[in-house]
């Protein structure tokens, strides 16, 4: 595992697990504000959705969308899904961060240099197993954050009222609306931003530039998130126009990203661009560095539990 010399004990995949977990709700609860404002400027320039945004507002920018929406719905609106977006992350992220090396030493068949392919492959395996976990809280948090809680637009009155409304509106299967786009932005995703953040850490270490506390653990993570928000914002950008479509309006992810492509051109694939780098780089940082923090305290606590007296 990058970072662990032979002698220490590496954490284990119980660790990892809840460490990635509650690193990940961390960092949601301070950079939600930045992911809501996304959202907003990804689905603008939408004709019709089941949740519009801002009556008439059509936002500019990052601060211009934040200030718009706390102007016209008051400041709870930039935490609008921040409920379901806990859970997701709870279940999300515990899965695809907290997996990633178990699954790659898994592929490595327990060898210490691990190729790209090997770590591209368990990227994109835990990143696509964990959309199998987590997709309706996804749903539900994107509907949740898309919806303006000015001009009568609010249409869900809380996390559980979001889920039986999506179920019993659209079926179960609206619980599970957007998944393939979802798996490949997922597995997108994994693979830049945990593959990114291994590799630079990795070379960080090996050629002696930092050692592994946490300015290393800060440089790796920011390098991650501008790489991943390079790579997967085309496909953020359909996931969330087609999880927040209306019944009907889309056949299909493929056919969004069409419509998409025909009626506002190839930018509109890097729509909410800066957020999204602002949101997966302040997102990365405090994730990644509280994670190896996390690691590292909950194996001294075990550790300390276990030594005799």
């Amino acid at each position: 595992m990058v970072g662990f010399k032979a002698t220490d004990v590496p954490p284990t995949a119980t660790v990892k697990f809840l460490g990635a977990g509650t690193a990940a709700c961390i960092a949601d609860l301070i950079t939600f504000p930045l992911d809501t404002a996304k959202v907003r400027l990804q689905i603008q320039g939408e004709s019709q959705g089941p949740v519009r945004t801002t009556a008439g507002a059509q936002c500019r920018g990052v601060l211009g969308t934040i200030l718009t929406m706390v102007r016209t719905e008051g400041p709870r609106s930039l935490y609008n899904g921040l409920v379901a977006g806990l859970q997701r992350q709870m279940s999300f992220a515990s899965v695809r961060i907290g997996l990633y090396d178990s699954v790659k030493q898994f592929y490595t068949k327990g060898s210490e240099h691990a190729s790209i392919g090997s770590r591209l492959l368990a990227g994109s395996t835990t990143g696509a197993l964990a959309v199998a976990v987590a997709q309706p809280t996804d749903v539900v948090k994107i509907r949740f954050q898309a919806q303006a809680r000015a001009g009568g637009g609010q249409r869900y009155q809380s996390t559980i009222d979001a889920y039986k409304t999506i179920a019993r509106e659209e079926g179960f299967g609206g619980l599970w609306k957007g998944t393939s786009p979802n798996v490949a932005r997922n597995a997108i995703v994994n693979c830049a931003e945990l593959v990114t953040y291994d590799l630079i850490k990795d070379a960080l270490l090996t050629a002696n530039l930092m050692t592994d506390d946490l300015p290393c653990h800060f440089t790796s993570a920011f390098g991650a998130g501008f790489c991943t928000t390079v790579i997967a914002s085309p496909v953020d950008v359909v996931k969330t126009r087609y999880m927040n479509s209306a019944l009907g309006q889309y056949s299909s992810a493929g056919h969004c990203a069409l419509t998409m492509l025909q009626k506002e051109g190839p930018r509109a694939f890097y729509k909410g661009f800066m957020p999204s780098f602002l949101r997966l780089g302040s997102w990365n940082v405090v994730m990644f560095v509280t994670y190896e923090q996390l690691k590292r305290a909950l194996m001294a606590a075990c550790t300390s539990r276990e030594a005799p007296f």
